[in-house]
C-alpha cells in the first residue's frame, strides 16, 4: 500500500509540475478560470480516493460490550437516621 501511495504520489507531483510552466504561459491570453476549477475539482477527487484508501487499510478491532450486570430488587431492613429505628426499603443489587 505505502509503494502504491508512493507512486501516485510521485506522479501527481510530476504532473503537476509539468502543468505550471504551460499555464503560466497562457495566462496572459486566456481565461484560467476553468482548468483552476478542474483542477481542484480532480484535487478533490484523488485527495478523497487516496484519504479513503488510507482510512480503510488497517483492520479494525472492536471489543465486545462488557456484559451487563445482573440486578434485583430486594426488600432490605434500614436503619432510620433520626430515631434509632428501622424500616423496609426495596433496595436495588447487583452482582
Amino acid at each position: 500500500m505505502k509503494r502504491t501511495f508512493t507512486a501516485a504520489m510521485a506522479a501527481v507531483f510530476v504532473i503537476a509540475g509539468g502543468l505550471s510552466p504551460a499555464m503560466a504561459r497562457d495566462h496572459h491570453h486566456h481565461d484560467n478560470t476553468g482548468r483552476v476549477i478542474a483542477g481542484g475539482v480532480a484535487a478533490g477527487v484523488i485527495g478523497g480516493l487516496v484519504g479513503g484508501a488510507i482510512a480503510n487499510s488497517q483492520p479494525r478491532y472492536v471489543d465486545p460490550p462488557p456484559p451487563r450486570p445482573r440486578c434485583w430488587y430486594e426488600d432490605r431492613e434500614v436503619q432510620n437516621a433520626y430515631d434509632g429505628g428501622s424500616h423496609v426499603e426495596s433496595v436495588r443489587v447487583c452482582n
